[in-house]
């Protein structure tokens, strides 16, 4: 800095994110985007990991965000870069996760001349209003501090989301007044309506066999929703809010919200409240599963009042204030049937043995992952097979952050999610176990080197059937069995770790499991663990795509 009464745009920036409780940051190093990198490396208060790619810089950051519950920032250059970024950024918006994202522009005299000047990409801002919450334009100096501040604050305020910042790289290094003020605005948190909610808990009160869906928007309501549990409700949560209960309390269904065991249960429900959830098309059979009438919502997005499935009352409220307000209406006034929670419990145990049964061998590393883990760990998954059959639910998780899955359906995403979650948790002792299979492992597969780099302390659970495993039952379900473009040249893994240091272990059976993992998580650092699935054989039940109903299968 010149001296103590002036700064940089990016000094003030990076003071600033500090001071919002930012602690980590991922991207690409650029010409676009070095004065506020320049400012990290000074001011030594926030990491930031150097990710071999735009993408899985962002993913990084999502991931950070959604295990720490802090603000996620990634930081990457303009044009290409920010463009490569989007697919991730999409990710972010579908989770709903509060992330920054900090991206450089061309200087401020050739912005929008169409010159073609290096990192240029035309409206750029458009782009990034399609994949963000918010987008905003710095355009002088005087207001760039300002606007990452407002950023921040909407990227908080629910529901949460990414938002994008460009910053010309011009204004990023011209020298300000040093700011008075670095303290991030107030998240504002909707109140319910005392009104509403008393309408709501009399309605309730009516109920015997009440439902509480649980989305990832009551992440923070896990003592409220344990009081509404004590009070006799069932609770079943979406792939978002996996953990706001213990997934080994047997009065939850956990993730088995889809199985039909489950439906068949909620058949027998007289009233379901679905909080913080969209009740997303591949949770609900494309919006076709018999949820519990009447239902009801309560929801921080205005807009979600009979969205996918009519609601019989909304209330338009942050989860926890609402969820407090409801019990304390209805504390004393349910008298819940006594065959309520056995049947509950039969209808978690049933949903379990189908995936059980459905996995074949593969309950068996299920069962060794889950006392290797214990109890405080981070579990990462990627769109893949496996997870689809099994990761999705079977695994337990016993926190509401443990969670993270790639909700958009991008396949490729978990390793560069692992090594944001991991970088999270650094210095806690919690362990990130990741899960990935082979097809999508591959397309950043780069990213291997920043976990090396960054010593993320991971392990990767890698399901390698050298294919991709999902499309090809897809096209036998639906193409009459022409398997094209799914054969997949396969690196030989045990020799890509030794190249970048990365300790791999390799099992084609699953005798003797508990040893590998033992020595696998005593590995410092991240592990590769490869599954070899073509010799220890197929799953039970064929995954192709998401569930529908039988009649739509016909149909289609």
């Amino acid at each position: 800095m010149p001296d103590s009464r002036t700064c940089t745009v990016g000094d003030a920036i990076a003071a600033f994110l500090a001071q919002a409780g930012v602690t980590e940051a991922f991207g690409v190093i650029s010409i676009h985007n070095m004065p506020i990198l320049d400012a990290f490396a000074r001011q030594g208060r926030i990491r930031f990991v150097p990710a071999r790619g735009e993408a899985g810089g962002t993913n990084m950051a999502d991931a950070c965000a959604r295990t720490t519950g802090r603000l996620g920032v990634c930081v990457t250059s303009t044009g290409t870069a920010a463009g490569n970024a989007a697919g991730a950024m999409v990710e972010a918006l579908t989770a709903g996760t509060p992330l920054l994202h900090l991206t450089g522009q061309i200087e401020t005299p050739y912005l929008d001349r169409d010159l073609a000047y290096i990192h240029e990409a035309p409206d750029q801002l458009a782009t990034l209003k399609s994949v963000s919450k918010a987008a905003f334009r710095v355009l002088d100096k005087e207001t760039a501090l300002a606007t990452v501040k407002q950023a921040v604050q909407i990227a908080r305020s629910a529901p949460t989301g990414p938002v994008s910042v460009e910053i010309p790289i011009d204004i990023q290094r011209a020298e300000i007044a040093m700011p008075a003020e670095l303290q991030p605005l107030p998240v504002p948190v909707l109140a319910p309506d005392a009104a509403a909610i008393g309408a709501l808990a009399d309605a309730l009160a009516q109920a015997r066999r009440p439902l509480l869906w649980v989305g990832g928007g009551a992440r923070h309501a896990g003592a409220e929703v344990r009081r509404l549990m004590d009070m006799g409700f069932a609770v079943v949560t979406s792939t978002q809010g996996r953990g706001v209960v213990p997934e080994d309390d047997e009065r939850s269904l956990g993730a088995f919200n889809v199985h039909a065991a489950a439906e068949a249960f909620y058949r027998t429900c007289d009233a379901a409240l679905v909080v913080g959830s969209r009740l997303r098309g591949n949770e609900t059979l494309t919006y076709k599963l018999a949820l519990p009438t009447p239902l009801y919502r309560i929801d921080a997005a205005p807009g979600a009042s009979d969205r996918g499935y009519r609601n019989a009352q909304f209330v338009c409220a942050d989860a926890r204030l609402a969820l407090a307000a409801l019990a304390d209406r209805l504390e004393g006034r349910l008298r819940v049937d006594p065959a309520f929670a056995a049947d509950l419990a039969a209808a978690r145990a049933a949903a379990r043995e189908q995936v059980v049964q459905g996995i074949g061998p593969y309950a068996a590393l299920v069962e060794g992952l889950q006392r290797a883990a214990g109890q405080d760990f981070n579990w990462v998954r990627d769109v893949t097979l496996s997870n689809s059959i099994w990761g999705n639910r079977l695994l337990s998780i016993f926190s509401p952050r443990a969670g993270v899955h790639a909700l958009g359906g991008g396949i490729g995403q978990g390793l560069a999610m692992g090594i944001g979650a991991a970088v999270g948790a650094a210095g806690t002792g919690r362990k990130t176990f990741v899960l990935a299979g082979d097809g999508g492992f591959i397309l950043n597969i780069g990213e291997l080197a920043t976990a090396v780099q960054e010593c993320a302390d991971m392990l990767i659970v890698l399901m390698n059937d050298k294919g991709y495993g999902v499309i090809k039952n897809i096209q036998d379900a639906h193409y009459g069995g022409r398997r094209h473009y799914v054969e997949l040249h396969t690196p030989d893994y045990a020799g890509l770790a030794a190249s970048l240091q990365l300790a791999h272990r390799r099992i084609d059976t699953l005798d003797g499991l508990d040893a590998v993992l033992a020595d696998a998580l005593a590995q410092p650092g991240p592990c590769l663990l490869e599954v070899d699935m073509l010799a220890i054989g197929p799953f039970k039940t064929t995954f192709a795509g998401p569930p529908v109903r039988q009649a739509d299968k016909a149909a289609a």
